[in-house]
């Protein structure tokens, strides 16, 4: 029941998104066609709002759903209490003055505002950023972003901050991506690494930056026991987890590394019109290539697939980005068919998988029809 209620959601909340038109008009159309204008804006306002609504209304209502659900549950009574904790400052602090103004340990609202931000700025960063954003919310949605929000809240709240980030790397206003990714570090110290990836990925390479890179990744293997050792300094949480015992291995990444090399071949069949003079996609490709270089050589990191997320969320922009410079109209739709058909199959494979531990966004249940004395109660969905 919970697939048909995410297949449902998904559906409603994609054809919402279809009503929206984020692309400029012209001056000049804009000067003859100001009611027309009105009335685009009116309706890209109401279906954002509906996208956004549904959305932040299946995540706040939820309850025990997430692999890590009850981990931040205890996290937050230990805030509340003024406790031990791993998390970041910032974040407990959040945490703390939620509580403080709801007069006691609100859980659900913790849940609920995190949702409430992350979600906005997702959608922010399609609406502004993107070059279809009908395509790059599908693209969240059948890739299982969005349900994947459901777990390590902090992680995706500062996913959806980096994304949104880019468009201070595009403009080279440096100073304002330091802060605005410091800031999130706060939240989650993970973050950090994507300052010295995305200056990297925005600068002109050539082809003996791209030498160095794959042999400083060989390089991983290699020195794996000293990486490993700087890896649990920064992060002693890890420590004696049973992260350590079943390492995620090639086999774990095989569908992250496939989807990079799908992807990186889609631009380079569109590379006359997608890459050559189009800094945005060269950026997009740089961290496809580098996450592909990093799942190949540092599966044996605990968790590897969250800094992968830093690399490879930007393929919601990268691909409508790419589909956007072609010019050959009949090529422009067999590609757009094959990118919905793959990511429809994608969906459906991810919701089959979608109970397993790791995942752990099904089965839905909602703590609207519990009593609080019965938390635990069985999924009615």
């Amino acid at each position: 029941m919970g697939m048909m209620l995410y297949g449902m959601v998904a559906v409603i909340t994609m054809g919402l998104a279809c009503l929206v038109n984020n692309q400029p008009q012209p001056v000049v159309e804009q000067f003859h066609n100001r009611n027309e204008m009105t009335r685009r804006q009116g309706l890209n306002t109401l279906s954002l709002l509906a996208v956004f609504t549904i959305l932040f209304l299946l995540s706040a209502l939820r309850m025990e759903v997430g692999n890590d659900y009850e981990t931040y549950v205890d996290t937050f009574h230990e805030i509340y209490v003024g406790g031990y904790v791993v998390t970041e400052p910032l974040f407990n602090l959040v945490v703390k003055i939620l509580c403080e103004l709801s007069g006691g340990e609100n859980y659900v609202l913790v849940f609920a505002v995190f949702a409430f931000v992350t979600i906005a700025l997702f959608l922010k960063a399609f609406y502004e950023q993107s070059e279809n954003f009908a395509l790059s919310f599908f693209l969240f949605m059948t890739l299982g972003i969005y349900f994947r929000t459901f777990n390590t809240v902090r992680y995706y709240f500062v996913l959806a901050i980096t994304l949104y980030s880019f468009r201070y790397v595009f403009r080279k206003e440096y100073v304002k991506f330091i802060l605005f990714i410091v800031l999130a570090a706060f939240f989650h110290k993970s973050v950090l690494v994507v300052i010295p990836i995305y200056f990297i990925a925005n600068l002109s390479w050539k082809k003996w930056h791209v030498a160095v890179l794959s042999m400083g990744a060989l390089g991983m293997l290699v020195c794996r026991n000293l990486i490993m050792k700087i890896a649990l300094e920064l992060y002693p949480s890890y420590k004696d987890t049973i992260y350590l015992e079943t390492e995620t291995g090639l086999s774990g990444n095989v569908a992250s590394i496939f989807r990079c090399l799908l992807i990186l071949a889609l631009a380079l069949v569109c590379s006359q019109d997608a890459l050559k003079e189009h800094k945005e996609n060269q950026f997009y490709f740089k961290l496809n290539f580098l996450a592909v270089l990093l799942y190949l050589c540092g599966s044996f990191l605990p968790l590897v697939g969250r800094i992968g997320y830093y690399l490879t969320t930007c393929q919601i922009l990268f691909i409508p980005s790419v589909l956007a410079c072609v010019k050959d109209r009949k090529k422009k739709k067999i590609l757009l068919v094959f990118i919905i058909i793959t990511c429809a199959i994608y969906f459906l494979l991810f919701l089959r998988s979608a109970n397993q531990p790791g995942v752990r966004v099904l089965p839905y249940k909602s703590w609207l029809f519990f009593e609080k004395e019965f938390l635990n109660a069985e999924t009615i969905f």
